[in-house]
């Protein structure tokens, strides 16, 4: 019953109907993620990256990770030593759900800039932080038009959720408004 609440509250892309069958089993694919979007080859967003997707990730090619939620007992108390355990870089820069800030978004930058050609994935508890900054840095660090990065935010937000959280808007505009034309 616990498992089913989990998956039913913090979910890696179970759909109803699978829940509905009773199919309450952990997700192995990364792309079962919770709001995996694939930006390209090179870069992926999603939520919660289970112990059971850890595996998977290797095998997708994945060679980075940027987790920018919170420590959470419950969600991701082991994700680092399981990541890092399957090869696979790691790192948590814990941005605040109701408060990011531009230092955070300068580290996100750097730990991107740094990364170099490899397969990325940035994660967090449902892929809106992880949306959010992987939009921001698209735009403003590697100069994709802002419609084209825009489609990429909105295949996993939306405007009710913008509305629902002001504070996600008010950080992309003021980082959009505070770094204009800027450059690698």
């Amino acid at each position: 019953m616990v498992l089913f609440l989990f998956l039913l509250f913090f979910g890696a892309g179970e759909t109803d109907s699978a829940i509905a069958a009773g199919d309450v089993s952990v997700p192995n694919a990364l792309e079962e993620a919770r709001n995996f979007h694939a930006i390209s080859e090179t870069l992926l967003t999603s939520g919660q990256v289970y112990p059971s997707q850890v595996p998977d990730l290797q095998a997708e090619g994945v060679e980075f990770v940027v987790n920018l939620a919170v420590a959470d007992p419950e969600r991701n108390v082991d994700e680092a030593f399981a990541v890092m355990s399957a090869g696979v870089s790691y790192l948590n820069i814990p941005v605040l759900w109701g408060a990011p800030t531009q230092d955070d978004l300068t580290f996100f930058f750097d730990a991107m800039d740094a990364r170099g050609e490899r397969v990325t994935l940035v994660h967090c508890f449902a892929n809106f932080r992880a949306s959010a900054f992987t939009y921001l840095y698209r735009v403003l660090r590697e100069g994709v038009p802002e419609e084209q990065a825009r489609e990429d935010l909105m295949a996993v937000w939306s405007e009710a959720l913008f509305e629902q959280n002001p504070v996600w808007r008010e950080f992309i505009d003021n980082a959009l408004s505070e770094r204009p034309g800027m450059s690698p």
